[in-house]
C-alpha cells in the first residue's frame, strides 16, 4: 500500500484475488465490473427517486451521477472510493424556488438549477477552505446535536411531499401501503446481498402489483406505456440551462452546509471500514463534490453528495477499490444515454412513489437521531435540547424568513438556527458557596461511612 501512495497524484491498483481489497487495490477485471454493477443498483432507487420528486429528468440526473462520480475521482486522486448521486437535501428548497406542483416535468426548472449551482459554490469553497486550514473549524461549527437535528428536519420537511403523492385517490393511497410493506420486506427478508437493494427492489415489487390490479383488473388508473413504447433506445439526455434568481439563490444555496456533513459522515464511515486515515483528502472530497454539483447543475441535473448505500455496499463485499467506481460511473453514464430507460421511469405511478419517498424521507429523519444516539448526545444539557428543539419545529413547520426580497426557508432557518443557538446557549456550572459545599462533602462521608458499616 505504501507503494502504491508514491505513484504521484492518482492512485494505482495492484491486483488481488481475495480478501479485503484496499482502495489501491483491485479484483480482476471481471469480478471488479460485477461488483461495480452492483454499485450501480445500490444507488438506482434513490438517484432516480429524487429527480423524478423535483420534476427533473431522470436520465439526465443518471447521466450527471455519472459524471460526478467520475470529476471526484479525479479532484481526489482516486483515493477515496465514493459514488456521487442524487442528493435528498435539495428536494424541499428547489420545490419550494421553482414552485412546483408535483406532477411531470418541473416547468421552472432552470431556476432550480441556479441555485444548485450557487450551493455547489459554496460546497466548492468550503473544500478549498479546508485544504487550506483543515476541518476542525467544520466540527466546531456541526457538532453531533446540531448535525443530527439538521439532518432529522431534512426528512421531517418532505412529509407533506411525500404524503401528497400518496393522497390522488384511494388506490393510490393502498399502493403506498403496499410498497412501504415491500421496502421493509426486502429490507429484513431478503437473501444476502439483496437485503442493500429495498429501495429498488421495493419499487419493482410495488410497480409490478400495480400494473396487475390496475391495468389487469381494472382497479386504479392504468399505466400509460405509450411513451416507453415511442421513446428510442438510444439518444441525448434533455440538457437544460441555469437562469440565476436571488430567491431561488438564498433558498437553495444554504443546502451546502448539509451536504459538508454528510460527506464528513460518510469519509468517517469510509475511515473506519478501510482502517486508513483520510483527513488529507476532506478538503479535495469537499472540492469534487462541489464541483460536481456545478457541473450537473450546468446541464439540467441534480445536486450530488457522497452516497451512503453504496457505503453499506462497501461494508457487505469488504471490497473498497476505487476501480469499481470508475465502472459505476461509466454504466450510469450510458444509462443516461436511454430515452426508453428514462420513459420507464416516468411511467412509475404516483402511489408507487409515494411509498417509497414515504420510507426514503423517514429514514433521513431517523438518521438524525442515529448521529444522536451513536455520539451519545446528552439530552438532560437544555443546550442540546433547545437547540434539537427548535430547529425540528422550524423545519417540520417549513418556517420562512424573508429579509429584503430574500426568503429563506425552513430547512434554512432551522440550519442556521441551530448552529447559532448551539454557539449562544452555553451551561455554566452553578457556583456553590463555601459552607454549603462543606455541609455537602460531610453528608457525602456520612453516607459513605454508613454504606461502609
Amino acid at each position: 500500500m505504501a507503494t502504491a501512495e508514491k505513484r504521484g497524484y492518482f492512485t494505482g491498483w495492484t491486483l488481488k484475488q481475495e480478501g479485503i481489497i484496499a482502495p489501491d487495490e483491485r479484483l480482476p477485471w471481471g469480478q471488479s465490473i460485477l461488483v461495480g454493477l452492483q454499485h450501480v443498483l445500490a444507488m438506482f432507487g434513490s438517484t432516480v427517486l429524487a429527480p423524478i420528486i423535483m420534476g427533473f429528468d431522470p436520465n439526465t440526473a443518471i447521466f450527471f451521477s455519472g459524471i460526478g462520480t467520475l470529476l471526484f475521482f479525479v479532484v481526489v486522486g482516486g483515493r477515496v472510493p465514493s459514488y456521487l448521486g442524487s442528493s435528498f437535501s435539495f428536494i424541499a428548497v428547489v420545490i419550494a424556488a421553482s414552485a412546483y406542483a408535483g406532477k411531470g416535468l418541473n416547468p421552472h426548472i432552470s431556476v432550480a438549477l441556479g441555485g444548485i449551482i450557487a450551493a455547489g459554490v459554496v460546497y466548492a469553497l468550503i473544500g478549498i477552505l479546508v485544504m487550506l486550514v483543515g476541518y476542525k473549524w467544520i466540527e466546531f461549527l456541526l457538532p453531533p446535536p446540531v448535525t443530527g437535528a439538521v439532518v432529522a428536519i431534512i426528512g421531517l420537511n418532505l412529509a407533506p411531499t411525500a404524503i401528497s403523492d400518496t393522497a390522488g385517490t384511494p388506490f393510490d393511497t393502498w399502493m403506498a401501503v403496499i410498497t412501504v410493506l415491500a421496502v421493509a420486506l426486502v429490507a429484513i427478508y431478503a437473501p444476502g446481498a439483496l437485503k442493500r437493494l429495498p429501495i429498488l427492489l421495493g419499487g419493482i415489487i410495488g410497480y409490478v402489483i400495480y400494473a396487475l390490479l390496475a391495468n389487469g383488473l381494472g382497479l386504479g388508473k392504468a399505466i400509460d406505456f405509450t411513451n416507453l413504447q415511442k421513446a428510442a433506445w438510444v439518444g441525448l439526455p434533455n440538457f437544460t440551462a441555469p437562469t440565476f434568481q436571488p430567491h431561488a439563490i438564498a433558498l437553495i444555496a444554504p443546502v451546502a452546509i448539509i451536504l459538508v456533513t454528510e460527506n464528513l459522515g460518510h469519509i468517517k464511515a469510509i475511515e473506519a471500514m478501510t482502517g486508513r486515515n483520510l483527513d488529507t483528502y476532506l478538503g479535495r472530497a469537499f472540492l469534487g463534490d462541489g464541483l460536481s454539483t456545478i457541473v450537473s447543475g450546468f446541464g439540467g441535473g441534480t445536486g450530488v453528495t457522497t452516497y451512503a448505500e453504496n457505503i453499506g455496499v462497501m461494508a457487505v463485499t469488504r471490497i473498497y477499490s476505487t476501480l469499481i467506481f470508475i465502472i459505476s460511473a461509466l454504466v450510469a453514464i450510458l444509462l443516461g444515454f436511454s430515452p426508453k430507460f428514462g420513459a420507464l421511469i416516468a411511467s412509475i405511478p404516483s402511489g408507487v412513489i409515494g411509498g417509497l419517498a414515504i420510507v426514503l424521507f423517514g429514514l433521513i429523519a431517523a438518521t438524525g437521531a442515529r448521529i444522536w444516539v451513536q455520539n451519545n448526545v446528552d439530552f438532560s444539557q437544555s443546550r442540546n435540547l433547545i437547540t434539537i428543539a427548535v430547529a425540528l419545529i422550524l423545519g417540520a413547520g417549513n418556517f420562512t424568513i424573508n429579509i429584503a426580497g430574500f426568503s429563506l426557508g425552513g430547512i434554512g432557518t432551522a440550519t442556521f438556527a441551530a448552529i447559532i443557538l448551539y454557539q449562544l446557549l452555553r451551561e455554566h456550572t452553578p457556583k456553590v458557596a463555601p459552607q454549603q459545599a462543606e455541609n455537602h462533602r460531610e453528608t457525602e462521608l456520612h453516607a459513605n461511612a454508613e454504606a461502609g458499616e
